[in-house]
This record gives C-alpha cells, sequence and structure tokens, in this order.
C-alpha cells in the first residue's frame, strides 16, 4: 500500500478540476492505496476569479480525505506545507498544473517536500502555455516544473508545450479519463422533463464555463446562417460566463438569435450535469485553441455524438464521422457539421461511442502515474 497525495482544488471548491482530482483519489483508494487531497484554502484572490463563487454547496464526497490548507498568495503558508508533507513522507505526490499563476506557490512546497529524498512527484499537466497570456507566465511555469520528477499530459499539444521546458524528464501522453462519477445515462425525455425543455424539438448542446477561447461567439455566428436559422435548430448554452456576457449578449440580439438559444447561464451543479448531457441531440465544441477538453469525456460517458473544431487535442479524441464530426473552426464549417449530424442520425454514432469509450479508464491513468514515479530513480 503506498501512501498518495494529490495536490489540487477538491470540495469545497468547485469545476471540473476538483471533480477529477476527486475521482482520482477514489481509484488509489478503491485499489488499496492511502490517498489523500490537499487543496486550497485560497485558491484565487477574488479579483482574478472571473466566475461569481469558487465554491459549490454539494456534499462532500464520500470516504476521500480533503485538507483545506493552501493558500495561493502566501509564501509562510507554501513553506508551511511543504515542510508538512515532508514530514509526512508520502511515498507519491500528484500535483495539478494549469495555470502559471500557481507555480510559486506550488514549486515552493514541492521544493520543501523534496528534501525528505523519499517522494515522488508526478504532475499531471493541465496546461503548461495558458490560453490566455499573463506578464511572469513563462518564469512561474519554469520554477513550478523544474520541482517535478515526471509529467502526465492528456494532449499532444501539452507535451509539445511542456518539452519547450523540460527536454529529458520523463512524460507520457495518457487520455483523459471518462468523467464516471456525474450518474447513469437518463432517457432524453426524462432529462428534457426536469429542465423543462421541449420533448421533440432539435437541441445541440453548449457546455461549460464560457471563455473566449471556447468560441461561443463563432457558434453563435453559425446559428445564424440561412442554412441552420432554418431548421428550426436550438442551441442550448449550460455553463457560467467566465468573462463580460454584455459581449454576447449583444451578439446575441445582433443576429436575432433569441428565438434560437436556450440559456442556462449560471454554474451547472455536479447533481445537474447529467440532465444536460442527456437532453441534447449532440455536443457542440467550437473551439478556438484547445490543449483537451473535460467536456469531450462527459459526451463519451453520455454517449453523446459530438461536433468539434480542428484545433488542439480534440481532432485526436473525436475520430471524424464515428463518434463525432471535425470541422474547421469558423461559422460556415460548423453549421456544416451540425447540418451533416443531423443528416446522420444520433443513432448513427452510438455504437461507435460505445467502442471507443472503453479506452478511456482511471486504472489507466493510475498505472501511467505509478509506472513514471517507478522509472524516477535519482532522489
Amino acid at each position: 500500500m503506498a501512501k498518495v497525495v494529490i495536490i489540487g482544488p477538491a470540495h469545497p471548491l468547485r469545476g471540473g478540476l476538483a471533480t477529477f482530482n476527486q475521482r482520482l483519489a477514489k481509484e488509489f483508494n478503491d485499489r488499496g492505496d492511502d490517498c489523500s487531497i490537499f487543496s486550497f484554502s485560497l485558491q484565487y484572490p477574488s479579483f482574478l476569479f472571473p466566475g461569481k463563487t469558487q465554491f459549490t454547496d454539494e456534499p462532500a464526497p464520500a470516504g476521500i480525505k480533503i485538507h483545506t490548507v493552501i493558500n495561493s498568495i502566501n509564501p509562510i503558508n507554501w513553506i508551511k506545507i511543504g515542510n508538512r508533507l515532508k514530514k509526512e513522507r508520502p511515498d507519491l505526490i500528484i500535483v495539478r498544473f494549469w495555470l502559471p499563476f500557481m507555480g510559486p506557490a506550488l514549486g515552493t512546497i514541492l521544493r520543501r517536500v523534496k528534501k525528505n529524498k523519499h517522494t515522488k512527484i508526478v504532475c499531471i499537466a493541465d496546461n503548461v502555455i495558458p490560453h490566455e497570456k499573463r506578464p511572469g507566465d513563462k518564469p512561474f511555469t519554469s520554477y513550478f516544473l523544474k520541482s517535478c520528477d515526471a509529467f502526465v499530459t492528456m494532449s499532444e499539444k501539452v507535451m509539445s508545450d511542456l518539452r519547450l521546458f523540460e527536454k529529458d524528464k520523463p512524460a507520457q501522453l495518457v487520455s483523459h479519463p471518462l468523467y464516471d462519477n456525474f450518474g447513469a445515462i437518463l432517457s432524453k425525455q426524462e432529462a428534457r422533463n426536469h429542465l423543462g425543455l421541449p420533448a421533440t424539438e432539435k437541441i445541440i448542446l453548449f457546455f461549460g464555463f464560457i471563455r473566449k477561447y471556447k468560441g461561443l461567439d463563432i457558434l453563435l455566428e453559425a446559428m445564424a446562417t440561412t442554412q441552420l436559422k432554418s431548421t428550426g435548430i436550438k442551441l442550448l448554452v449550460a455553463g457560467e460566463f467566465y468573462e463580460d456576457e454584455k459581449t454576447y449578449r449583444e451578439q446575441i440580439e445582433k443576429l436575432q438569435l433569441s428565438d434560437s438559444l436556450i440559456l442556462k447561464t449560471d454554474f451547472i451543479q455536479d447533481s445537474e450535469v447529467k440532465y444536460y448531457l442527456c437532453a441534447a441531440d449532440a455536443v457542440i465544441q467550437p473551439y478556438r485553441n484547445a490543449t483537451q477538453s473535460g467536456v469531450t469525456p462527459l459526451a463519451y460517458h453520455f454517449e453523446k455524438p459530438m461536433v468539434v473544431t480542428n484545433v488542439g487535442g480534440l481532432p485526436s479524441l473525436v475520430p471524424h464521422e464515428k463518434v463525432g464530426l471535425v470541422v474547421e473552426p469558423n461559422p460556415g464549417a460548423i453549421a456544416e457539421g451540425i447540418l451533416r449530424f443531423y443528416q446522420l442520425g444520433e443513432d448513427y454514432f452510438i455504437p461507435h461511442l460505445r467502442s471507443e469509450k472503453e479506452k478511456y479508464s482511471w486504472a489507466s491513468l493510475v498505472q501511467a502515474i505509478t509506472k513514471l514515479a517507478d522509472a524516477v530513480t535519482e532522489r
């Protein structure tokens, strides 16, 4: 039995990173390890957080030890937590890295831990070069990466970015596992009844935080094209604005799209996720750029076809005209992709989705992490 610590967001913090970390901890515990999470007492100062709240009011996940102790802006705290973990001597620390802002805090904690000459440190890098650039990105990232022994990435783009900083340390590309902790697949009728959506209309889903790189504005332009507007297809937008929503509201008004949209632009609690995915005919990811996407594993789990843009890691995760359609990131191509989806029909994609989803297991991720840790010999 190994003593494992995950460093990253967890309950009561909300969002995909917390969900991922909690599911990963469960996988380690289920196989007999002793896994806990060291999360943040302060993750972001409020002026840096674009959403309405950083916290969920849903219950904590059962059976997972979560220590809410890291303050991202307090160097004294970093040293204290680093010394605590150094003394506790976990066999393995898995640290999430998604934003250069976290580099100083996490890098300092890990440097203290490494003084015990025992703990191996594997980073799961969600991003290395961020979608939205800020001053200090490069030195903060470099400082953090130097404190890790090995890396897991979930897209070729992140692996390529990682190798700009760390050319020789062990690293492995692993597919993002499926989110299987949001409940079972519901019938479309049951999901739509729960959300108060029309039973028979064609509905496509844009799901997740709304940020510039995710291309909702491009999708809105696609919805306004003549060929789509005449079909009566509705776009369900489910997710919180992480930037000024005024721009989108003005675009919707200008394009006269109100009748084609269903806007649910509050944070979607974990207990509600299944209803949105199961209510849709397909999931649309019109991203401008992407590393990997947590929405793709959700679509796989709920067996929903996807229309994704040909950017970053998305095409490799969505085999074209099997589990979905890959299109160029412009309004015309996205509109054609949506029409092609309805031409083929939802049922066409289901066998491919069921076959492809078998590749994405949490056990595979745990195996990759432990193999990387075993390969780290120099302390």
